[in-house]
């Protein structure tokens, strides 16, 4: 038995905490141009990663292969720079990504730019309607046989991330940074976990039925805004954050899902050349479902409604004043489930009927799942044969590592005024209001899947009392979202002393 399992629960914080490393946040001066007062050195670019057609799809638990594009797959990007530091962010139109996949990207990035590969964030908008690539990537990086056309594409899903780093960065201009917070009036997001009159917790349900008490837990209204203007005024693009599934479109075709409306709807108010960066906020346990209705809210609908809400705040936004660029990362060893032999050998059964077609209940079939991602995780060599039975989860980098998961997470601030918060995984919505709440800069955007999403989601402990799907699909410990609330509030003191300005 782990040291985790005997331990009550703040103590395992501290002890867990103890054992966090400090990832090198310095960045050497990679500028040697210094932006006017008042301004930052930005760029944005953005690189379509949309794979063929016949491609795998990702979100599920059955293969999907591509029919066509709804609208097209992207990779956007970010530079911020003050001259002494910069930092890097790339949103990517993808369920999720890899650990494998972030550090590759981040690697070429870090060599085509001077950045420090731990100033360079890789995130994922979480669009159900994108590439199922672990596998294919996997493969090629492991140098193994696979199709020609999915090899192509796996090497474009890295090289287009970081075109889009490289280009923003030589873009990178003087410009004004406007930062704040819309409300999101219109109801489009909802929490989709649900107390039952029995004291289990249960997702997906209706207030119609019998046994529903009331909803487990909140949703966070908030749309955190960056905007960046020229130094003519006119709009550049803007960055949002908002806490809310995207699991909108379905079907065989590839799609951007709401976020794609929040773009048009800028690019009709502000011109085509602007660039909308949407980043995922904490949303493990948020959906798009009205629990009062039958009819779901649609991609169109909730984009342009989060549209609308941001473009009416544009104007409202408060430049940065002493704008400097301060970047804090530390890796935080989470503690993994477990993964016997014996529950690895079921984990093969069910899989292997699943694949007959035979009928498989839903949670056992996600336990399954994620008991040969953790037999991948915790044992060399694993107890099954991995690669033969799964495709989402495949992992060279961490395949192995052992009994926590390395994990990274990032604070980016600018000024005393801005973070960016990077978390792993599908991070509950009552972890990031905790950061929100404790965070000691007045506006903190607080984005999950970034840099690795093979923690699955990431609940609050109180939700495994609970249980339900999401405590079923977390490869974590309970526990962990707290460890990654603590760094991360961490994290943001260091970079708050760091980035008051001299008196």
């Amino acid at each position: 038995m782990g040291l985790h399992k005997l331990m009550p629960g703040a103590v395992l914080l501290v002890a867990a905490l103890a054992m966090v490393w400090r990832v090198d946040a310095a960045d050497a001066a990679d500028d040697v141009k210094s932006p006017p007062d008042g301004t930052l050195l930005v760029g944005l670019a953005e690189e379509d990663i949309t794979p063929p057609v016949g491609f795998p799809m990702a979100g599920y638990y059955h293969e999907r292969l591509a029919e066509g594009t709804i609208d097209p797959l992207q990779a956007k990007a970010v530079y911020w720079s003050d001259g002494q530091s910069a930092a890097a962010l790339v949103v990517c139109d993808l369920i999720g990504v890899a650990t494998d996949l972030s550090r590759e990207i981040r690697r070429r990035a870090a060599e085509q730019t001077g950045l420090s590969q731990s100033h360079i964030v890789v995130a994922a908008t979480h669009s159900h309607t994108a590439p199922d690539y672990m596998k294919e990537l996997y493969l090629k990086l492991g140098g193994e046989s696979q199709d020609a056309a999915r090899a192509a594409y796996i090497e474009r899903l890295i090289e287009r991330p970081v075109a889009a780093i490289v280009r923003a960065r030589a873009a990178a201009e003087p410009t004004g940074v406007h930062v704040g917070t819309a409300t999101q009036g219109e109801p489009v997001s909802f929490n989709r976990r649900f107390v039952m009159r029995d004291g289990s917790v249960r997702t997906w349900m209706n207030l119609d039925h019998s046994d529903v008490v009331r909803a487990a837990g909140p949703i966070d209204p908030q749309i955190g805004l960056l905007a960046f203007r020229d130094q003519r005024d006119a709009l550049r693009g803007v960055l949002s954050n908002f806490a809310l599934h995207l699991d909108t479109v379905g079907g065989q075709r590839w799609s951007a899902d709401y976020p794609h409306f929040i773009a048009q709807a800028l690019r009709q108010a502000a011109g085509n050349e602007v660039v909308s960066i949407f980043a995922t906020g904490c949303c493990g346990d948020i959906n798009h479902v009205d629990p009062r209705r039958r009819e779901r809210n649609k991609s169109d609908l909730i984009g342009n409604s989060l549209g609308a809400s941001i473009r009416g705040q544009l104007d409202q936004l408060a430049p940065l004043t002493d704008p400097r660029v301060v970047v804090k990362s530390r890796v935080v060893p989470l503690p993994l489930e477990d993964a016997t032999r014996e529950e690895v050998e079921r984990a093969v059964q069910v899989l292997q009927a699943a694949r007959r077609g035979d009928r498989v209940e839903f949670f056992d079939h996600v336990t399954a799942y994620k008991k040969l991602l953790l037999d991948q995780f915790r044992h060399s060599p694993p107890y099954a044969p991995t690669a033969e039975l799964v495709t989402w989860g495949l992992s060279r980098s961490l395949a192995g590592v052992g009994e926590t998961l390395p994990a990274e997470v990032t604070v980016i601030t600018l000024g005393d005024e801005v973070a960016l918060v990077c978390l792993p995984g599908e991070v509950f919505v009552e972890l990031g209001l905790a950061i929100k709440q404790a965070s000691p800069f007045r506006t903190t955007l607080v984005i999950e899947l970034a840099n690795c999403v093979e923690t699955i989601y990431v609940p609050h402990r109180a939700a495994y009392a609970g249980g339900s799907y999401e405590v079923t699909n977390s490869a974590l410990q309970p526990g962990s979202g707290e460890l990654l609330v603590e760094t991360a509030l961490a994290l943001l003191r260091e970079a708050a002393g760091q980035a008051r300005p001299a008196r």
